[in-house]
This record gives C-alpha cells, structure tokens and sequence, in this order.
C-alpha cells in the first residue's frame, strides 16, 4: 500500500498594507489576484500563499489635516519601509496616495485593474449636487473636492473631514448634509449604497490615480521567482497606462497629492484620452486641458511573443509625455498660480 505524495510547501509572500477596512479590503483582493494568477501558471507545483502584515501609518495615527502632516507619503512611508527593511515582501496602496517621484530600492509600481475613479456625493434625504439647498455642509478632506464643489455650487459650506468611511458617513444627517468619497472605496466595503449620485468627471475631475491601486516590491526581486511572475500576471496595461499619464500631470505641477489638481485618462480603442484640471483653492477660477495619443492594443501588453517589452517602453513613455504636455498647458493658462500648495 502506498500513501499519497506530501504536497510541496507553499511560497509564501507577506504582504504589507493599512490596518484600516478599506485598505485591508484591498490588500486581500490583491493577495488574492496574486494567489490565482500562480495557481493558473503553476497548477501542478507549489502553491503561492500571501500572508497579510499590518502596518501603522502616520495617517492613520494622526486625525490632523493631510495638509499638515506633510500630504503626499503619510500613507505610504511606512508600509514602503516594511518593504525596505525586509519585514515584507510586497506593499498595497491606493495608487493616488504614492507621492510622484521614484521610491529608492523599489520597483515602479504594479498596478491591477481600476476600480471606478469618480467621487460620489453622500447626502441626506437621497440628494444630489443640484438639490441640496444653498448654504448646505458639505465635508471633504481633500483641496480638491472641495475646490471642484465650490466651483459647482459657490453657494455651499465646504468643511474639513479625517475619519474612516463609516465615520464620515455617520455624520450625514447628523452636522453635515453630506459628504465626498471616492465610488471605488464605498464599492470595496459594500457602502456603494450610501451614494446619492456619481459626480459627473468632466465637472467633477477625480485625483489622479484614483481608484486604482499600487502594488510594490524591491527592485532587486528575482525576475524568476514566483512573486515576479505572479505580478506580472495581474498587472493591467490600460489602468497603468491612464495613471502614468494621470500622474505626469501631478508631477509636472509639481503638486502633492492634497493640491487641487484632478485628471482622468482612458484607453479604448487603441488610445490613451486624458483630461486634467486645476482649480484655485476657492473653486472661482479652474484652467482645463485635454489631449489624447495612439497606444499599442493594452490588453496585448503582456505578450512577449508581441514584442512586449518594447510596446511597454514606448507605451508608458508616450503616457507620461502626454501628461506633461497638458501639465504644461495648464501651466500657460496659469495653473500654477493656482495649484501650488500654499
């Protein structure tokens, strides 16, 4: 008689990310993206278990407006750190936290597939941004919501707001008639219901890299091992490409995350459409600027038999350069009298 063969032991990654609902909620999607995507290449070999690791963020310690914790990093830093320092493997983060410039010691960010970027109203009584009534109370934490609502409706109180989605939303019908949050967040944790309607992004342009994610690890990782290849795999050519063009804006302005900049870029159809916006603090005066290029097919990217390396290269320099080119119109019509932090 004989026993059945032990299965091999797993790989094992650790994975780094926020304590909070949202962040947790999003690690888990992509430890999972990652866990099928080896089990699809690999069914016969050894498993690829992600394990997820908690980490502290000065963001999240601090209730003190973004603003004056520095804004661009304060989600990130830490959980980049863990990464660094060897505690984990690989990092999730909300893509539009990741401050512009490169991460000395990491790989340019994966990025899977985005989640809707647009921002949602979330009002009492089933309100939208025509109904509620002037002198309303609006809370957003973000320069840019908060820009975007006055240029919409000059008429409304817009206050600050910290605080996890729940909190937020607790307060609507309580001393606010509303709020701002991001439509992907509210999916991920089964709150899309709380929505009283979608703001429209030609009107209501949402933070660059918004509702994408961002996954990081060393730049020194083996090519060859299955965390490399596991990534690979649920990287989204389409969704990278809009945020690298997306992002030059941001870059380009030389903005941090909190600064009143929004932009959206799309591919479909072979080409990358982008739009970005910049608005002056109290929301009187915005400048636009829209531009689009021709991409290789993004659902084609990852085929090596394609030439894929080089469509990458030559794809994701084209999207950055189309980011700075409208960050640079925007500079002519005088973004950057109204964008630069204060």
């Amino acid at each position: 008689m004989t026993s059945a063969a032990t299965p091999p032991a797993p790989t094992v990654v650790r994975l780094g990310t926020r304590a909070s609902l949202l962040a947790m909620t999003q690690s888990r999607l992509v430890a999972r993206a990652l866990e099928e995507a080896h089990a699809a290449a690999h069914p016969s070999g050894p498993a690829l278990r992600v394990e997820l690791v908690e980490i502290s963020t000065l963001g999240d310690r601090s209730s003190a407006p973004l603003e004056q914790l520095g804004g661009t990093g304060v989600f990130v830093t830490a959980v980049r750190a863990a990464v660094l320092g060897g505690r984990c493997d690989v990092a999730v983060h909300s893509l539009k936290d990741l401050p512009t410039g490169a991460a000395v010691g990491l790989a340019p960010p994966v990025v899977p597939p985005r989640a809707d970027p647009r921002d949602a109203l979330c009002a009492r009584d089933g309100l939208d941004l025509a109904s509620l009534p002037a002198g309303a109370v609006v809370g957003t934490g973000a320069p840019r919501r908060r820009a975007a609502l006055l240029a919409a409706r000059p008429d409304l109180e817009v206050v600050g707001l910290r605080g996890n989605v729940d909190s937020r939303l607790a307060r609507v019908g309580a001393d606010l008639d509303a709020v701002i949050l991001a439509v992907a967040g509210l999916a991920r944790i089964d709150r899309l219901d709380a929505a009283t309607s979608l703001l429209d992004p030609a009107e209501f342009p949402p933070a660059p890299g918004q509702g994408a994610l961002a996954v990081e690890v060393l730049a020194s990782l083996d090519s060859a091992s299955p965390l490399a290849g596991a990534l690979a795999a649920i990287d989204h050519a389409p969704t990278r490409l809009a945020v690298l063009a997306e992002r030059a804006v941001l870059a380009r302005l030389e903005a941090g995350c909190s600064a009143p900049v929004g932009a959206i870029g799309r591919v479909e159809g072979g080409r990358l459409t982008l739009t970005a916006s910049a608005f002056a603090a109290d929301g009187a005066t915005w400048v636009d600027a829209h531009g689009s290029i021709e991409v290789s097919d993004g659902e084609g990217l990852g085929d090596p038999a394609a030439g894929a390396d080089r469509a990458v290269v030559s794809d994701d320099d084209a999207a950055l350069a189309l980011g700075t080119r409208l960050a640079d119109e925007l500079l002519a019509g005088g973004a950057r009298e109204l964008a630069a932090p204060s």
